[in-house]
């Protein structure tokens, strides 16, 4: 039976990468029901409520703050930045991007800074996939960095009984993952051939098939940088409470509201503030493109998380037979 669960598995993730974005979470499901068809049990204790409260609460106070104008004027500062130091983009772009990440604990905030580094590379005669490859390598390694992102706190949710704490945590992945970040970006700039020499570009500049925008034009709201600043104070409330109730610290013992919680509630309780400071209306924050995005990868972790979890639960002795390695090839090594 376990070969046609894992059929099931992989046919369900093939169905959901065929179609793409949201569907792959609704491919999660379906695959779901044919686990349960089968014989594999089902049930919600599967699901990891904490990661998609997390991520949702996140996303609604990022799309609040980009309803806010403050999405816009973090762009318009990437794109002020980068045309001071063009020659310094494949150091600065992997930064900007790892910073956008490491403070809205989502990968979503940095696709608004991609078009203004590929803008600013091509002005500047520098191969774009240069910046924008370790962008998003920066982009992603962020995420595991990030103190209101959801891997972070499942990581510290494991390590916390091992003795390692939600600080430790921090104070080791954030530098070893930014150190990584900006060695690789020196090393990006030996990537391909540079765009005098590449045949390809200057056929599509000989064309006029290559367009220079020009600086990015900012128009700025009334409670854009309001916006910013309140997200930002509501990360390092986390961060302060989440240290507190620690067991390294332990300043608040027995505390009512646990660190996930408190993650989420806080992230709730700074959409609600930016939305009545601001005084933009709720329904704008629904049309968001971080709003979309990230309900959609919310959605994709319910369904692939569930599908994935049912199958290693149902077959887990199965899998940690196969996984223990034998004593004679202990002895051999």
């Amino acid at each position: 039976m376990v070969w046609i669960h894992l059929l099931i598995v992989l046919l369900a993730i093939f169905l959901g990468a065929r179609y793409g974005s949201i569907a792959i979470g609704f491919a999660g499901g379906l695959g779901v029901i044919f686990l349960g068809i089968t014989g594999a049990s089902v049930t919600q204790d599967d699901i990891p409520f904490d990661v998609i409260g997390i991520i949702m609460s996140v996303i609604a106070a990022i799309a609040a703050m980009q309803a806010a104008g403050g999405m816009d004027w973090l762009v318009s500062l990437t794109d002020r930045l980068l045309r001071k130091n063009p020659k310094r983009i494949t150091q600065l772009a992997p930064a900007v991007t790892y910073f956008l990440t490491l403070f809205a604990g989502t990968g979503h905030t940095a696709f608004a800074a991609l078009p203004v580094i590929a803008e600013v590379a091509k002005e500047n005669k520098i191969r774009p996939s240069r910046p924008l490859s370790i962008s998003v390598v920066a982009s992603q390694m962020a995420i595991t960095a990030s103190p209101i992102s959801a891997a972070v706190v499942f990581m510290a949710s494991i390590l916390e009984p091992m003795g390692v704490g939600y600080l430790t945590l921090l104070s080791i992945s954030i530098p070893s993952t930014f150190l990584a970040v900006m060695l690789t970006s020196f090393l990006v700039n030996f990537l391909g051939k540079p765009l005098e020499q590449d045949p390809v570009y200057q056929e599509r500049m000989a064309r006029g098939l290559v367009q220079f925008r020009g600086a990015h034009e900012y128009v700025g709201k009334k409670g854009a940088k309001t916006s910013v600043f309140i997200f930002l104070a509501a990360i390092i409330l986390v961060v302060v409470y989440a240290a507190s109730i620690s067991e390294n610290l332990q300043l608040i013992e027995d505390p009512t509201l646990p660190r996930n919680e408190a993650i989420m509630s806080i992230m709730l309780a700074t959409a609600m503030v930016i939305t009545i400071v601001t005084k933009i209306k709720p329904a704008v924050i629904l049309n968001m493109q971080t709003f979309k995005s990230g309900m959609s990868a919310s959605v994709c972790v319910l369904g692939v998380a569930w599908l994935g979890t049912t199958f290693v639960n149902e077959h887990i002795e199965r899998i940690e037979a196969l996984a223990v390695v034998p004593s004679e090839v202990v002895n051999a090594v």
